[in-house]
Order: structure tokens, then sequence, then C-alpha cells
């Protein structure tokens, strides 16, 4: 059985930092795109960044460039997202994707193409 298990969530001030992981089990993500999305109160679900199966490619929403930063360890099965200078719009659940299935690095941005989805992890940020 596939799951992917975020972590890391939590309670922060404006301007603190946390850390997300999402770890992969019941088969190895080593050779596929994962992704990683929220979902404020109220809002659509959106895509926050993006990472190929190597770890060359990384994309990023323009809302969070240069602030977050997603990474993966392969040998461990999991991604991370290094959340930086927080703001309270960026309050909202934070949800791991993985394998865009046949799709190209090019449907990185499109949630229907992720085959597979963690339970999500809540990022809360007081002003």
């Amino acid at each position: 059985q596939v799951q992917l298990v975020e972590s890391g969530g939590g309670l922060v001030q404006a301007g603190g930092s946390l850390r997300l992981s999402c770890a992969a089990s019941g088969r190895t993500f080593s050779s596929v795109t994962m992704g990683w999305f929220r979902q404020a109160p109220g809002k659509d679900r959106d895509f926050v960044a993006a990472i190929r199966w190597n770890g060359d490619s990384t994309d990023y929403a323009d809302s969070v460039k240069g602030r977050f930063t997603i990474s993966r360890d392969n040998a461990k099965n999991t991604v991370y997202l290094q959340v930086n200078s927080l703001k309270p719009e960026d309050t909202a659940v934070y949800y791991c994707a993985a394998d865009l299935g046949g799709s190209t690095w090019y449907y990185r941005l499109f949630q229907n193409k992720y085959r597979y989805w963690g339970q999500g992890t809540q990022v809360t940020v007081s002003s």
C-alpha cells in the first residue's frame, strides 16, 4: 500500500521557519516527480513547488520563490519543503504529491496529474 505521510507543520510567528517532510512508503519514488501543494481556508488547493526525480530541476509558485526550498533524499524516499520568512498568507494545509505517471515535467503544476497524495499537514502563521 502506497502512503505519503507529511509532518513538520505547526504554529509559527510571521518571519519564522519550518521544515516540512513527506515520507513515502509502499514503493520507491526515486524516479518520479514530487510536489507540494497547499490549501488555505475557503480557497482552492494551489501549487507550491515541485522537484524532478534526480533533483536537477525545481519549480516554485511566484508567491513562495526565494522563501521556500524543495529538496529530496531518494535514499530515504523523502521529500522536504523548507519554508522560511513565513507570512500569515502562507497559512494552509500543505499536501505532498507524487508521481506524474506518464506525464512529463511540463505537467508538474497540474494537481490532477499526480497519482498519490498525503493527508496534509497544517501550517499556521500568526501575525
